[in-house]
């Protein structure tokens, strides 16, 4: 297997800028998913640990996000005038079609999240984990018009060879690799990959699960949006919000994510944008010179 990535400190690399002499470039990520009820595959976790399918409980929480939650960070990203990128599994545009229509009408930007939130990569083989990205591939042209931009695997649950199959298909970043706070390389057997920022931290379901408020989360945001912004004055950081509409969606939760958006985006020296001109930026001015330093 690859290293995936050269080791180079982010104090001693080349230092990164974005458009206009902004410093921080955020991004929001709404993970819109779809989970199966009996999931079509099995693998070697189950998506339902509370008791075998039908769960009662869990499954109709998930599915708030999709009914309702949705409409919400919908609203928000409308108010703040900020493009959201959502990390989407592909079941959703056949599935939820007026709600996918909303997510096009409101310009957000689309990476792929696999096609179901309960269809896992672990244990496939590469031929079929070949065919289950050449299948996204298909499905996000059908349903965008476009190909797939960048790569989120469903669930996390990506293999030792994901990222060479992604590269392979010709998307142009990744984010199973939780590694930096700005844009890099990363080595596979073929094909030009980026990696982007994604964070399990500063993640709603991940702080959710332990307890954690609204209100909470909020403050998860501003602590590492000030960190990132101060450490950003001699080169350019990567910020990300991870959210989920059955989370951050909940009336109890959506006014402390909107405080805390609108906080950040109150410094005229942040770039609220997406994964996709993220990455472009960064391959346009940034990616030869920091191979060139890297020697690859």
């Amino acid at each position: 297997m690859l290293e995936r990535f050269a080791f180079a400190t982010i104090q001693e690399r080349p230092p990164l800028t974005w458009p206009d002499g902004r410093r921080l470039a955020l991004w929001v990520v709404p993970n819109v998913e779809h989970y199966e009820l009996e999931p079509s595959t099995r693998s070697v976790r189950t998506p339902w640990p509370r008791c075998a399918p039908p769960d009662a409980l869990n499954y109709p929480r998930k599915e708030y996000g999709n009914r309702v939650g949705l409409g919400r960070l919908l609203d928000l990203s409308s108010r703040l005038g900020m493009r959201f990128t959502a990390s989407l599994g592909l079941a959703v545009p056949e599935m939820f079609p007026q709600q996918f229509e909303l997510m096009q009408r409101a310009g957000w930007d689309f990476m792929c999240h696999g096609l179901y939130n309960t269809h896992y990569l672990w244990n496939a083989s590469e031929d079929e984990e070949r065919a289950f990205i050449a299948d996204c591939q298909r499905r996000m042209q059908r349903a965008t018009g476009q190909p797939i931009a960048g790569w989120f695997s469903p669930a996390c649950s990506h293999t030792q060879r994901t990222a060479d199959l992604v590269a392979e298909a010709g998307i142009g970043y990744y984010c199973d690799l939780y590694h930096d706070d700005q844009p890099f390389p990363v080595r596979t057997v073929g094909g030009s990959l980026i990696s982007l920022p994604y964070t399990m931290q500063v993640n709603d379901v991940v702080l959710h699960l332990s307890g954690a408020t609204g209100a909470d989360f909020a403050d998860v945001i501003a602590d590492e949006f000030e960190t990132l912004h101060a450490e950003s004055q001699t080169s350019a950081r990567v910020m990300c919000i991870a959210c989920h509409p059955y989370v951050s969606g909940q009336p109890h939760w959506i006014g402390a994510l909107e405080r805390a958006l609108r906080h950040i985006a109150s410094h005229g020296d942040v770039w609220c944008t997406t994964g996709s001109e993220i990455a472009a930026w960064y391959r346009q001015h940034h990616l030869a010179k920091v191979r060139e330093w890297t020697g690859e």
